[in-house]
């Protein structure tokens, strides 16, 4: 089913994954989701070779953002991303580039997957047709379920992880959207399984996932304030 349907970059999957299929609304806050964007954009410039963490013995989170290859990977918000690094100066920390890139990431990818007809733009009329509300909905079902399948078959062990998928699998346990891959086992546990299979892999890919959980925590603990 998989094989014939082109697989997204990471921050589109998360997009599509952190909003209700019928209804178009986030189920978290868009500024974590942002967040857990900002991650996917740099995990994918990782693992085509363009970024490195550089500094092993800072702090989770404080490691700085280095160029590896600076060659462009072709896709817009990646290469912006490329830039940014390029013309920063120290590097930045690796949380700080996080929350600076997230800041109208959430946009900026609703924004290219609109003009790449992933999704599409209407309105609806809520109470009694007095509030309009502009909706953005998936134009195929295909995506989610697909980026859904391989996280359910990765947590079931009916599947060996690709790095991919691997981190997807973290950035999903991070931002808490486990409970939406509509699985019947108990959400805690698939939480820990998903994270247990982004340890095993790279760990510049744990290290940054682990920032998005940190930089998500800080969130909402300002939230709280």
């Amino acid at each position: 089913m998989t094989a014939s349907i082109p697989r997204l970059p990471l921050r589109d999957e998360l997009f599509l994954l952190g909003h209700n299929d019928d209804t178009g609304q986030p189920h978290i806050h868009r500024q974590a989701l942002a967040l857990g964007m900002a991650g996917a954009v740099l995990i994918d410039l990782f693992l085509a070779g363009r970024i490195i963490l550089d500094g092993d013995t800072r702090p989770a989170g404080d490691q700085r953002v280095r160029l590896h290859i600076d060659r462009p990977v072709g896709d817009l918000i990646a290469d912006t991303a490329i830039t940014g690094i390029r013309y920063t100066h120290p590097a930045p920390p690796l949380r700080a580039w996080l929350r600076g890139f997230a800041d109208d990431l959430y946009e900026r990818t609703r924004a290219g997957l609109l003009a790449g007809g992933i999704l599409r733009h209407t309105s609806r009329r809520r109470l009694g047709g007095l509030v309009r509300a502009e909706v953005y909905l998936a134009t195929d079902t295909k995506w989610a379920v697909v980026a859904r399948a391989r996280l359910r078959y990765l947590a079931a062990g009916r599947e060996q992880p690709d790095n991919h998928t691997a981190a997807l699998a973290g950035l999903v346990a991070a931002l808490g959207l486990t409970g939406h891959l509509y699985l019947d086992d108990d959400i805690t546990a698939v939480a820990a399984r998903l994270r247990t299979i982004t340890d095993q892999h790279h760990r510049p890919v744990r290290d940054i996932t682990a920032a998005v959980d940190a930089a998500v925590g800080d969130l909402a603990t300002a939230a709280y304030r």
